[in-house]
């Protein structure tokens, strides 16, 4: 049986779309998926589950979460594999001057088109690096998020799909993952 680990965009986030750990577990549940376990609380599951189609998943959980929690959040699936290799083809792994916190990765449910990629790729507003590949987009932050003018222009031309995590987050994942699949 597969580990899957989701992620949910714009949850818990400014005191908006708020879920408790404890209810999404048990939504979670209730669906079926084995073993739930949240991580921190912006909308992160690794479980275990039967289904084989990964976006036919991604609305199961969409609409569970509409109907009990009266608000629709993106929901973005990987399996454990797929974790594992988002880690390895990290474009700045090689680099000492890369803090894990700063290092931002979106994941998308589908690659950029090119028009959106090249959008995304022209876009010099301050001293952050973006890179892209497949359906993640690594961006580093130097300065921290916060006060950042790239991230809001990505999340226009992606018209605020997909959900990011950082660095520290998504090697968290897949190590409960790994657990879970052992």
């Amino acid at each position: 049986m597969p580990v899957i680990i989701s992620m949910l965009r714009g949850v818990n986030v400014g005191g908006h779309n708020l879920i408790k750990m404890d209810a999404l577990r048990s939504l979670y549940a209730s669906l079926g998926m084995r073993d739930p376990q949240t991580y921190v609380q912006s909308g992160n599951v690794v479980f275990q589950t039967e289904e084989r189609s990964l976006p036919q998943l991604a609305r199961r959980i969409e609409d569970a979460i509409e109907k009990k929690f009266k608000f629709r959040p993106e929901v973005i699936v990987r399996i454990g594999s797929e974790i594992k290799d988002v880690i390895a083809r990290n474009p700045f792994a090689k680099r000492n001057d890369i803090e894990p916190a700063k290092l931002l990765i979106n994941f998308l449910a589908e690659a950029p088109t090119s028009a959106v990629r090249d959008t995304i790729l022209s876009l010099k507003l301050g001293p952050e690096e973006v890179r892209i590949d497949g359906r993640e987009i690594y961006i580093y932050f130097p300065d921290g998020m916060g006060r950042s003018k790239l991230w809001p222009a990505i999340g226009k031309a992606l018209k605020n799909s997909g959900t990011g995590r950082n660095l520290n987050t998504v090697t968290r994942l897949l190590e409960m993952a790994e657990k879970l699949e052992g």
